[in-house]
């Protein structure tokens, strides 16, 4: 197999203290593999922008490593807490720079998007979309931070919502 006939996408579910990611590979033929999956943890005890800075630094060496085509990123949908959605967004910031220091196109997906995607229903449990993800992949196990789970879902409903990429 040609490095022409892969797409390699990754998955992001943003945050200040944990944003998860996953490498997720599809062949010509439709085949996906996941390559690596895991979540950036950052340490409250660091300022906001160290913690930023650890994020960006993580997320651009394992860019460096699985070289993918384009970053899938999880949106903010509805979050009554307004300092969540401001870290949020400033994480999303971030992660955009690095995805644009690699020329990665960034294709945005809500949480019902990404439902939908891989459930067929929008208002999809939690629990629902981490099974249907494992089922997708292959995995006997799911990862043990929620954030981990979010990114792969959000990489897998990018690859179904866009089959043309390659």
């Amino acid at each position: 197999m040609n490095e022409e006939d892969v797409y390699c996408i990754l998955g992001i579910d943003p945050g200040i203290a944990r944003t998860g990611y996953a490498f997720l590979q599809k062949d010509y033929g439709g085949t996906i593999t996941p390559l690596a999956y895991g979540c950036i943890e950052t340490s409250t005890k660091k300022t906001h922008e160290q913690r930023f800075h650890d994020i960006y630094d993580t997320i651009t060496a394992l860019i460096q490593k699985y070289h993918p085509q384009g970053m899938a990123m999880e949106d903010i949908f509805m979050n009554k807490n307004k300092k969540t959605i401001i870290s949020v967004g400033q994480a999303q910031g971030v992660l955009m720079l690095a995805a644009s220091t690699y020329h990665l196109p960034v294709i945005h997906l809500t949480p019902p998007q990404i439902k939908q995607a891989l459930t067929g229903y929008g208002h999809a449990e939690k629990g629902q979309v981490e099974r249907m993800a494992m089922t997708y992949l292959n995995l006997e196990t799911a990862p043990a931070i929620d954030d981990t789970s979010d990114a792969i879902a959000c990489a897998l409903a990018c690859l179904y919502i866009n089959p043309s990429l390659m």
